[in-house]
């Protein structure tokens, strides 16, 4: 197999849709905020996973079954799919930053792996060696093809980033063995988790190979035709109720339903079936307008969690699994490049900020798993010298028995430069700001060279330097958050003008030194939640840009308890000079009317 010519370094790379993504490769993240979680992600949160999984014996699970040795396998029954998502990460982190021990350790750990896999491309720790069960005997629970797609969307970045090596080319008889086992006249059946999908889907888009996505295909058509024993959990859990396509909203286990419906998007934008990218986006919009927290957290219920129904979105009992998030980003992003539209920007932006960023602490080595929009007590006490248990913590923990989100962040922040801007013949969008510089080409060969300088999200001002002269007319779009839309200005040159609508558009034949500037308003603001939902009855949030904001107990006076604060009707809160900058949700705010208050957590 070969692989098609050399891609752009993209997360997701479609081959038609309203906009192209930026590479990777073409975005610098600069300074600010995110070039900040970079940093800490690539020096701290790689080593940190790296070192929890190799004493856990997740990484000697792979020497294990290469040896032949029978032996129990660590960890979960998904545990491989960590140490995909980890090589993920390295290698986003090895293109972004060329750091020798991220390339090394990828190079290191990839080869352990690959040592594992069997003549016939079958690649899985848990499954198929001596002492174990049969292979694909547990589709419902076993993770076998969930964990073949997070190797699959690795050895995507790895093609990407570095082009084919060892690696690179495992993944691709892995496809192989499962197009041959689960194709026409295999096995008709599905994974429990998706996720081979998406990752299926991408690999079409780096080999060309067409019948990836023709098996990708026919895992989003099988879905909902009840080939998975469902047992207590009921089919919806899975998504195994109802047809991808005749679905109206997003439900049962959240990550689930969020990986599938990236994978029936990638699907329906190769295969041109608006049909079913038509269906997604309906999903997609009754779930945000129905099912989804102000963070942009998804996934109301603990148990299974799940979706609840719609307006179930209670602050204290959110589940907001951290990997819904980057779920969430997922989908989003492959919306926007179909259709354009601004609103999936948005929801990426909300996310970014309020669940994928507040989930490890400064350091980088300690997680949520779960985010719950309101804490009335401390809770239970992480863990710190062994695994701590995904949900029953309230705290932060280094590490937890299913340590599917700090990986999931880790890939995420690694390969975050390829979510900042997208472009088209038109010209290019700013969809997410930070601190940057940008150098691509359009389509039609025109190359653009951007800066873009910001203090983003504690500053609204966002300053863009064109630094090539064009050879032709081009547009600059800058994206208008919902929140700014109607009070945001644009200046060209010429002073501060309205911008209407959700893009300020520029268009010129733009000289190097050209500066466009757009000023969004950042001051706090209170936000209702919507009448329908019972759990937030009297309840207001506060936010400011793009952040949810959160008062906490270390702030108040001795004595009082967060349930006796309020905001005064009328208040007109206002942020508080040297407000901590980190975490970035839970700066410290006042009112114009009265002392530090409490915002409870609402839903818009």
């Amino acid at each position: 197999m070969t692989l098609t010519d050399h891609q752009p370094a993209a997360t997701v790379l479609p081959s038609s849709g309203a906009l192209l993504p930026v590479s990777a490769a073409d975005v610098t993240i600069t300074g600010g905020f995110w070039a900040d979680r970079q940093e800490v992600n690539g020096t701290a949160t790689l080593r940190h996973c790296l070192k929890w999984m190799e004493r856990l014996g997740w990484i000697g699970n792979f020497d294990r079954a290469a040896s032949g040795v029978e032996a129990p396998s660590a960890g979960r029954e998904f545990a491989d799919s960590e140490i995909y998502k980890l090589l993920e990460a390295l290698a986003w982190e090895s293109a972004r930053s060329g750091d020798e021990w991220v390339e090394r350790t990828f190079q290191d750990v990839s080869a352990r792996v690959v040592a594992a896999q069997q003549p016939d491309g079958y690649l899985n720790t848990r499954f198929g060696g001596p002492g174990q069960q049969p292979r694909y005997s547990d589709l419902e629970w076993g993770h076998e093809l969930y964990c073949a797609g997070h190797l699959i969307q690795a050895a995507v970045a790895r093609a990407r980033t570095h082009g084919v090596d060892a690696f690179v080319a495992a993944a691709l008889r892995l496809a192989d063995h499962i197009c041959d086992t689960f194709g026409p006249g295999g096995i008709e059946r599905i994974d429990g988790h998706p996720e081979i999908e998406p990752a299926l889907a991408e690999l079409f888009r780096v080999t060309g190979n067409r019948r990836y996505l023709d098996q990708a295909r026919l895992f989003v058509e099988r879905r909902g035709t009840g080939t998975l024993n469902a047992g207590e959990t009921g089919p919806e859990y899975f998504q195994d109720d109802v047809r991808v396509r005749e679905a109206d909203v997003l439900r049962g286990h959240a990550v689930r339903a969020l990986y599938l419906a990236s994978g029936a998007v990638d699907v329906a934008v190769e295969d041109g079936d608006h049909d079913l990218l038509s269906a997604v986006e309906t999903q997609w919009r009754n779930t945000v307008a129905h099912r989804t927290y102000l963070t942009g957290g998804m996934g109301s219920r603990h148990e299974g969690e799940s979706f609840g129904d719609d307006f179930e979105l209670p602050s204290d009992r959110a589940y907001s699994e951290t990997c819904a998030g980057v779920a969430s980003i997922m989908l989003s992003h492959r919306l926007l490049l179909a259709e354009g539209g601004a609103q999936y920007a948005d929801l990426i932006e909300r996310t970014l900020f309020n669940v994928v960023a507040t989930s490890p602490d400064a350091s980088g080595t300690s997680f949520f798993y779960v985010n719950p929009l309101q804490r009335n007590s401390p809770g239970i006490e992480a863990m710190v010298d062994e695994p701590s248990p995904r949900a029953a913590s309230s705290q932060r923990a280094p590490w937890f028995d299913v340590s599917c989100c700090p990986t999931n962040v880790a890939r995420t922040v690694a390969s975050l430069s390829g979510y900042i801007a997208t472009k088209s013949t038109a010209g290019v969008q700013l969809q997410q700001y930070a601190a940057c510089a940008l150098d691509t080409v359009l389509p039609d060969g025109e190359r653009v060279r951007l800066s873009v300088n910001t203090d983003y999200p504690w500053s609204g001002d966002i300053a863009v330097t064109v630094e090539a002269d064009a050879g032709r007319e081009w547009t600059l779009s800058l994206r208008v958050p919902s929140w700014a839309r109607g009070r945001a200005t644009l200046d060209t040159g010429m002073g501060d003008q309205p911008v209407l609508g959700a893009t300020a558009e520029v268009s010129s034949r733009f000289r190097s030194g050209d500066v466009v500037r757009l000023s969004l308003p950042i001051e706090p603001r209170i936000t209702l939640p919507d009448p329908r939902i019972d759990a937030l009855r009297n309840s207001v949030a506060v936010e400011a840009g793009p952040l949810v904001l959160c008062a906490e107990s270390v702030d108040l006076a001795p004595g009082t308890h967060l349930r006796s604060l309020s905001i005064p009707a009328g208040a007109s809160p206002s942020r508080e000079e040297g407000a901590s900058r980190w975490p970035p949700c839970r700066p410290k705010i006042r009112t114009r009317h009265g002392p530090t208050v409490l915002p409870l957590p609402s839903h818009r």
